[in-house]
């Protein structure tokens, strides 16, 4: 009799005891194909493991990260409104609970970067960290009146700002140190962030870096903004001396050719990521203020 109540307890036990949260990712191999001919803000992409307790949880054409441990993770960037359900979902793929998401940052306060931080910040509770240069336009959902894009930027919803991060300021969740580099320039607002994730002995250098393209309104002339032009070039210089700069990741895949390296095509680490990155956007910002003297 004993032993059968015995059974009995050990199958009640068994059936409430909690579900152990099954990890799932697609490779590098298999995000780079899915999306393939596909870069739209909020075409859905599969989360995959870039390196140790970096992954991507993004859309083809917007990268999001999210950045683990025991203590809680920090996602940076939110893509747009209607992607926020596909990355919190992605999320929970990867087997974490949205919930134990602490902090949300972000890289630039454009429409397909920041827009759904707010419905993020509904579903995950966590605490919105920004510089002040960004403050006004995530919580209105306007962009910045000296913006170049402001004419061609759509709205997006607010997120209310918990805490003011400065430049140079490093935010800590359990081992995770983050840290805040002012980066304006491709908007006024725009930061990027730093960090060290190692795999056992292997540890690299990740580099969040913002945009860096001289994009603008059509009728927008940089030219005629000696001042936003010397910040942006300010900007870049500051990049291209972030060292160690091991692995680079833009908030558009095909700045980092991030789908490239993530796929193994290309190595994920390279110290000269940072100076090709800005080579690249500096020769841009050169043709177009080139282009606008002749015109």
């Amino acid at each position: 009799m004993y032993a059968k109540l015995g059974a009995i307890l050990a199958l009640a036990l068994t059936a409430c005891a909690p579900v152990p949260t099954v990890k799932t990712m697609s490779s590098g191999a298999t995000l780079a194909s899915q999306c393939q001919g596909r870069d739209g803000w909020s075409d859905p992409a599969p989360p995959a493991l870039i390196f140790a307790n970096v992954y991507m949880v993004g859309t083809c054409g917007i990268v999001s990260l999210l950045v683990t441990s025991p203590k809680g993770h920090i996602l940076i960037d939110g893509a747009t409104a209607e992607a926020a359900p596909f990355i919190a979902d992605n999320i929970r793929t990867l087997g974490f609970q949205p919930t134990d998401v602490k902090y949300l940052v972000s890289s630039h306060e454009h429409l397909d970067h920041v827009g759904g931080l707010a419905a993020l910040k509904g579903i995950t509770g966590a605490r919105m960290l920004a510089r002040a240069e960004a403050l006004k336009s995530l919580e209105t959902g306007i962009s910045d009146p000296t913006d170049p894009q402001l004419a061609i930027l759509p709205p997006f919803a607010g997120i209310k700002v918990d805490q003011i991060v400065s430049d140079g300021e490093t935010i800590t969740l359990g081992p995770i140190k983050m840290t805040a580099i002012a980066t304006p320039g491709h908007a006024p607002g725009g930061t990027s962030w730093t960090w060290n994730s190692c795999d056992g002995a292997t540890c690299h250098q990740f580099v969040f870096a913002d945009s860096l393209g001289a994009v603008s309104a059509d009728a927008y002339r940089f030219t005629d903004h000696p001042e936003y032009v010397a910040v942006l070039r300010a900007t870049m210089k500051r990049v291209s001396e972030l060292n160690p700069c091991d692995v680079l990741i833009a908030p558009h895949p095909a700045q980092s050719r991030f789908f490239d390296r993530v796929s193994g095509k290309e190595p994920l680490a390279n110290p000269a990521g940072c100076a090709n990155y800005v080579k690249a956007a500096m020769e841009r910002l050169d043709a177009r203020l080139a282009k606008e003297a002749v015109q």
